[in-house]
């Protein structure tokens, strides 16, 4: 029996140290400590050391010492079993850790008692525990970083989106309004040349019954109800971009302060009108009587935001615009600004303000094309309408219109001569519009002139090919097979000084064909006719404006950028 317990107790020994553990004893009644090799070796002892209790408990380092002794006690006065893991000092100095286990232990008798543990080295489980927290740590601050780059790039990514999806909206707007501008200019110059039939044929008719009073009322009603539809055109035009202007140097404070009685009287007493005019701004390139008309919608427009009264501000500054800005290309601009205190917009009707057609006034008070007019008025002289509004606050319009260095006209006060009455002429008009050519045909010859009728380019040019004597030739601009440019051009290589003047619904006509012809704008009607006619042939015309002329300084700039010539209906264009 002796030899197996001293069996086992090798046994014991044998896995004890092959686990690297250390047994103790701790008698409760003496104090005496009986420590393996092992464990010296733990506390850092040699084999041959006596170690005992008190060098012991002086070796745990002492931060931890009192946590220590107090986890005993607890132990030997509840008979839990100890557990505990704690920095011991070697004699050397080193630090290590240790952790210890024990129970408390008594015979069967109830005596004897005493503390029974083992403990083990685990300084270099904590080493690495202290570099896997270590390399925790940098994951989580890497993670951080990157998560705060993952976020930065997604608010870009966001960002960019926002500002694509607002490109794509811009692009949108532009692209229907440019096809709405396309419409409205093909329909509006069809109506022209439909009302110039009718006006013409109406004031001839007016002449015969001169006699007639109740035929003379009808008639001059009628004419009055075409001429409202040829003014509608015009502001279809002007949305289109596609009226004629004449474009000069303006000195823009003069001109506002020139209509300062007009636009107090279209106010009327309950609006007071601010005006901020700086005088030593340059001029802008504009047309004076379309940007006096813009000007006073603007007045109007406001003054009905404002049914109980306020303040309407009127002001001029010169911005400078650095690479492209939307609608603007680089330079100098002076921007006229319309402010009121009225009732403003909300962002919905903010973005249809400038459609045709679309009005916030009450039926019958308004057109709807306004705004849509003076956009495009604008837009033509290569410059923008900029809107922002809010609701209860009010409305600020801006005309960006662009600056020049050149000097502004100011006419002679003695006026131009009255053209005087041409003698009878033989003239040749060429029109493929057989309604069109009858009217204009009735005008001339109401007007004494002898007049031969040619339906096509091709036909005309028969005509002057025969050898019969014109002493002037009116044409229609757009016509198919030849337009009447390019019958001017053959024309004038069989006939160079014969007098020429085309007639066209348009502004601007197609790259390549601005020929230097005086032009006469339909619809016309017969006292516009004959008066072109005398100045033709007294040598006074207006020719068709051609590029890097003063009178057309806006379109010399627009064919130094980058800007588009697009191609619409019977062979005219819209910048």
């Amino acid at each position: 029996r002796l030899e197996a317990l001293s069996e086992g107790e090798r046994r014991l020994q044998t896995a004890l140290a092959a686990g690297r553990l250390g047994a103790w004893e701790l008698e409760l009644s003496s104090m005496l400590l009986s420590t393996s090799a092992t464990c010296k070796a733990i506390f850092g002892r040699g084999v041959d050391d006596d170690v005992t209790r008190d060098e012991l408990i002086a070796s745990i380092h002492p931060d931890d010492r009192d946590l220590v002794l107090a986890s005993l006690r607890r132990t030997i006065d509840t008979g839990r079993d100890y557990s505990m893991e704690h920095r011991t000092v070697w004699p050397d100095g080193s630090l290590h850790w240790t952790e210890v286990h024990a129970q408390l232990y008594a015979d069967r008798y109830g005596s004897g008692r005493k503390l029974v543990g083992v403990c083990s080295d685990t300084t270099a489980r904590k080493a690495v525990e202290e570099n896997l927290r270590r390399l925790n740590e940098n994951l989580e601050e890497r993670v951080r970083e990157r998560t705060g780059e993952v976020n930065a790039a997604h608010q870009t990514l966001i960002e960019e989106v926002a500002q694509r999806e607002r490109a794509e909206e811009q692009l949108r707007q532009s692209q229907k309004m440019e096809a709405i501008g396309q419409l409205t200019g093909g329909v509006a110059h069809d109506f022209n040349n439909l009302l110039m039939v009718v006006l013409g044929n109406l004031e001839l008719l007016g002449k015969y019954l001169a006699g007639d009073a109740k035929a003379t009322r009808l008639v001059d009603g009628a004419v009055q109800g075409a001429r409202r539809g040829a003014a509608l055109t015009q502001r279809l035009l002007a949305f289109a971009r596609q009226q004629d202007l004449q474009v000069k140097p303006v000195d823009l404070a003069e001109l506002v302060s020139g209509m300062n009685d007009l636009l107090r009287r279209s106010v009327g007493s309950s609006v007071s009108i601010e005006a901020i005019l700086p005088a030593t701004l340059p001029p802008a390139l504009v047309d004076a009587n379309q940007l006096e008309l813009a000007l006073l919608n603007l007045v109007v427009n406001a003054r009905d935001a404002m049914p109980d009264g306020g303040t309407l501000s009127i002001s001029l500054r010169e911005e400078k615009v650095v690479g492209d800005k939307g609608d603007l290309g680089e330079g100098a601009y002076l921007v006229l600004a319309v402010t009121d205190s009225g009732t403003g917009m909300d962002a919905e009707t903010l973005k249809k303000a400038v459609d045709p057609f679309f009005s916030t006034k009450e039926l019958g008070k308004g057109t709807g094309l306004g705004l849509s007019m003076i956009h495009g008025l604008a837009v033509q002289l290569n410059g923008a309408l900029l809107l922002t509004s809010e609701p209860g606050v009010g409305t600020t319009a801006e005309l960006w219109l662009p600056a020049t260095e050149q000097r502004p006209e100011h006419p002679a006060e003695t006026g131009l001569p009255v053209p005087q009455a041409a003698s009878r002429l033989k003239i040749l008009l060429v029109d493929d519009d057989a309604l069109i050519a009858m009217s204009s045909v009735d005008m001339l010859e109401d007007l004494g002139h002898q007049v031969a009728e040619a339906n096509s380019g091709l036909q005309a040019l028969e005509l002057i090919r025969s050898g019969q004597h014109f002493d002037m030739m009116i044409t229609d601009y757009s016509m198919p097979g030849m337009t009447g440019a390019q019958l001017a051009q053959a024309v004038r290589a069989i006939h160079p000084a014969l007098p020429i003047v085309l007639a066209t619904g348009y502004a601007d006509l197609p790259a390549g064909a601005d020929i230097d012809l005086p032009r006469l704008g339909k619809p016309y009607n017969q006292a516009q006719l004959a008066k072109e006619i005398t100045k033709v042939m007294a040598g006074e015309r207006a020719p068709i404006p051609r590029s890097g002329s003063g009178a057309s300084a806006s379109r010399s700039r627009l064919s130094k950028s980058d800007d588009r010539c697009d191609e619409i209906g019977d062979g005219a264009c819209v910048v």
